[in-house]
C-alpha cells in the first residue's frame, strides 16, 4: 500500500484531498505545517495558525488518519521571509506562494515525508498532474486545474521533474463547489470555512506593517508624470536585429523627479508596488492615481493618472537565465529558439498569447497585446493549451 503525507492546512481543499486519498485506498498520514511564531502582526486577535491546526487535526481525526504538527518557522524565516525582505529591498514584488511550494511545500516538507516513507506528498492544489513517456523516459506534466476559476497551477509554476514525481494533487478534476459538497457530505468541520486570504500559512498578515518592521520609514515624493510624457511618445528606432528590439521594448523607461510634479508624501518607496491603487492618500485628481514605477534608490514614488496610463503598459519584458525554471526540461527553448505560447503575469489573469525568444543572457517574453504592471520580481508562467511548461522572474 503506497503511503501519502498530506498538507492538512485546516481548509476545505486539504480535507478533502486527504478524504479521497483514503477513498482511493492509500496509506494517509495528515501533517500540518506551522510556519510562524510571531502573532504581533496577524490581524485578528484569534491566532490564525492554531485556530488552523486544530480543524485540520478535527478532519484527520474524523478520517481516522494520523495526524501530526511540524514546525518550520526556521526555514520559511529564512527562505521565505528573508527573501522577501531582501526584494522589497531592491525594488521588486516578490511573491511568496510560489516560493512556499518550491520551497517549503515541495521541499523541506517533501523532504519530512519522504523521511516518514511516504511514496508521495498531496496538497489541495486546484491543479492535474499527467505523465507521459518519451524516448524512453517517464516526463510529468503539470496541468491547470478543472476549475477554471479556481486554478492554481500557476503558484506551483517553480516545481521541478523531481519534485513532480512525488506530488499529488486529488481534487485537481474537481470544481470547488463539488469540494465543499464533498466536505459536507462527510461532515468535515472545513466545509462551511471561507478560503484563506493572505500570505501562504503565516494566517492573516498585513503585510505593510510586518514589512515596516524592519524596513524603517522613509518619507519621499510621491510625482505624478502626465500621460503626454515624451517617453510614451517617443520614435522607435529602426533595429538591426529582432533581439536588439527585444531589449529595447523591455526597458521600462526611467523617471526623474523633474518628469513630473510632486502630488505628495510616502512613507517608504519599498512599500509600494507598480499597479498599486490604494494607500497613496493623494486626492483632487480625475482619475485616481496608480503606482507606475517605484525608486527606492533616491525613494520616490511615480504616479498616472487612471488604468489607462501608458506608464502602466509594455509588452516585452526579460527573464534571466538564473531565474529562468522549466517545467519541461526537455522542452527547454536553446538559442535563438522561438516559441509560440499562452502566457500569464500574475496569479488571477487569463492567458494571453505571446512568444518566447531564447537569447544568450536569458529569455524574452513578447505578449502581442501590451500588459499592465509588468513587475519585477513577480512571475510570469508560460502554457501550452492547459499544460504550465515554464516560469521565471521577471527582471
Amino acid at each position: 500500500m503506497k503511503r501519502v503525507i498530506v498538507g492538512l492546512s485546516g481548509g476545505v481543499d486539504s480535507s478533502v484531498a486527504a478524504y479521497l486519498l483514503k477513498e482511493q485506498g492509500y496509506e494517509v498520514i495528515g501533517l500540518f505545517m506551522k510556519n510562524w511564531h510571531d502573532d504581533s502582526v496577524t490581524i485578528s486577535d484569534e491566532c490564525p495558525w492554531l485556530e488552523d491546526s486544530n480543524d485540520a487535526m478535527l478532519v484527520a481525526d474524523k478520517l481516522g488518519i494520523p495526524f501530526q504538527t511540524v514546525d518550520l518557522s526556521v526555514q520559511y524565516k529564512e527562505r521565505i521571509v528573508d527573501y522577501m525582505f531582501n526584494e522589497y529591498e531592491k525594488g521588486r514584488t516578490p511573491n511568496p506562494d510560489v516560493l512556499c511550494n518550491r520551497e517549503i511545500k515541495f521541499d523541506v516538507f517533501m523532504d519530512i515525508a519522504l523521511e516518514l516513507g511516504a511514496d508521495y506528498v498531496a496538497t489541495g492544489h486546484y491543479c492535474r498532474k499527467a505523465t507521459i513517456e518519451k524516448d524512453g523516459k517517464q516526463i510529468h506534466q503539470l496541468v491547470a486545474g478543472a476549475d477554471n476559476n479556481k486554478d492554481q497551477s500557476y503558484f506551483l509554476c517553480q516545481l521541478s521533474q523531481q519534485q513532480l514525481a512525488k506530488a499529488l494533487f486529488p481534487i485537481g478534476e474537481l470544481q470547488k463547489p463539488e469540494v465543499r459538497e464533498i466536505a459536507k457530505a462527510q461532515d468535515l468541520i472545513t466545509a462551511e470555512k471561507k478560503d484563506s486570504q493572505g500570505l501562504c500559512f503565516i494566517g492573516k498578515v498585513r503585510l505593510p506593517e510586518f514589512l515596516q518592521q524592519q524596513l524603517k520609514p522613509k518619507e519621499g515624493d510621491i510625482v505624478e508624470v502626465d500621460s503626454s510624457f515624451e517617453i510614451y511618445n517617443r520614435a522607435i528606432p529602426e533595429f538591426n536585429s529582432k533581439e536588439n528590439e527585444l531589449e529595447f521594448l523591455s526597458k521600462k523607461p526611467t523617471y526623474t523627479i523633474t518628469d513630473g510634479k510632486k502630488v505628495g508624501k510616502h512613507q517608504g518607496a519599498h512599500y509600494f508596488t507598480k499597479g498599486q491603487r490604494k494607500g497613496l492618500g493623494v486626492g483632487g485628481t480625475v482619475e485616481p492615481l496608480f503606482v507606475i514605477d517605484t525608486d527606492v534608490k533616491e525613494n520616490v514614488i511615480y504616479t498616472g493618472q487612471g488604468k489607462q496610463h501608458p506608464g502602466l503598459y509594455r509588452n516585452v519584458l526579460f527573464v534571466s537565465n538564473e531565474e529562468l525554471h522549466w517545467v519541461r526540461e526537455d522542452l527547454a527553448l536553446k538559442e535563438d529558439e522561438t516559441l509560440d505560447v499562452m502566457a500569464r503575469i500574475r496569479y488571477r489573469q487569463n492567458l494571453e498569447k505571446a512568444t518566447l525568444y531564447k537569447v544568450a543572457s536569458g529569455l524574452y517574453v513578447e505578449f502581442e497585446n501590451k500588459q499592465s504592471a509588468i513587475t519585477e520580481g513577480q512571475f510570469v508562467a508560460w502554457y501550452i493549451e492547459d499544460e504550465l511548461l515554464g516560469s521565471g522572474v521577471i527582471s
